[in-house]
């Protein structure tokens, strides 16, 4: 995919827009996360930091969900956050209330990186680590 075509595509996100996915791979459990095929030209992937701590409760290949926006950068990858609470870390409201505070506030705007708090561009990209 192209720059352009990527700009484009990310034109169209939202935080908290929802897709129906069907996990696709599942490299490492409990290392690095998943991806997912939500029906668009460009992988969808759900972090480490946003699945439950025991890679047994993930979803598994195969699996279908609902998962909503979290984030897209300039890199030509959405990142996910599972809709259904089973698929997501235990702590997630105390994680989300220290690492992006402002997130239901976010839903429904467009995806740019200049909306999002400095915080929650390291929680997404991994180096929030808590």
């Amino acid at each position: 995919m192209s720059a352009q075509d990527w700009e484009a595509t990310r034109s169209r996100l939202h935080f908290g827009q929802r897709f129906l996915g069907t996990v696709v791979r599942v490299p490492s459990p409990g290392a690095i996360g998943i991806f997912v095929d939500i029906g668009l030209p460009v992988n969808g992937f759900v972090d480490v930091l946003l699945l439950p701590g025991e890679a047994g409760r993930w979803p598994t290949e195969g699996t279908e969900s609902e998962f909503e926006v979290w984030w897209a950068d300039e890199r030509p990858q959405i990142r996910l956050k599972p809709a259904d609470p089973r698929f997501v870390r235990e702590d997630f409201a105390e994680w989300l209330a220290r690492w992006r505070p402002g997130w239901l506030q976010e839903h429904g705007l467009p995806v740019t990186v200049a909306d999002i708090p400095p915080s929650a561009s390291e929680a997404v990209s991994g180096d929030a680590h808590g």
